[in-house]
């Protein structure tokens, strides 16, 4: 399997600073800083990278696990809404997946039972075991 590899370059202080990242495949290229991290500032920040991530493999995963179960999704949208808790400084307390899919001749349960199976088997969720991850799993 090939390495991935992302890169940032921070200047400054932490609240005056400013960030750039770039993933290493060229598709995204961004700057952060406080204001985008903390605060509402123009920007992206690590952890709206980090919800995105979990989005597009939780989303991989279902459609795998899906098909491995013999229901071909005609399409699978995920959303990861990351919440940066302050209490004891900043960590990322939960991670809330709302997937919603077009699968036909699955019911609910069965739906369910896959996007349980994704959410614990995806590489993403895997990494962030630290991480309380909830899901909202709908059929379209």
């Amino acid at each position: 399997m090939p390495q991935r590899k992302g890169s940032a370059e921070w200047t400054g202080g932490l609240k005056e600073g400013r960030g750039s990242l770039s993933l290493g495949s060229g598709a995204f290229e961004g700057s952060y800083s406080f204001g985008s991290r903390f605060e509402e500032g123009k920007g992206t920040n690590p952890e709206e990278l980090i919800g995105a991530a979990h989005a597009a493999c939780f989303s991989m995963a279902l459609a795998g696990a899906l098909g491995k179960a013999g229901f071909e999704p005609q399409r699978v949208t995920t959303t990861a809404t990351v919440d940066l808790d302050m209490t004891d400084g900043p960590r990322i307390a939960t991670i809330t997946l709302r997937t919603e899919a077009e699968v036909p001749g699955i019911d609910q349960d069965e739906f369910r039972k896959q996007a349980e199976g994704a959410k614990e088997n995806c590489p993403v969720s895997k990494a962030l075991t630290g991480v309380d991850i909830q899901l909202e799993a709908r059929l379209a």
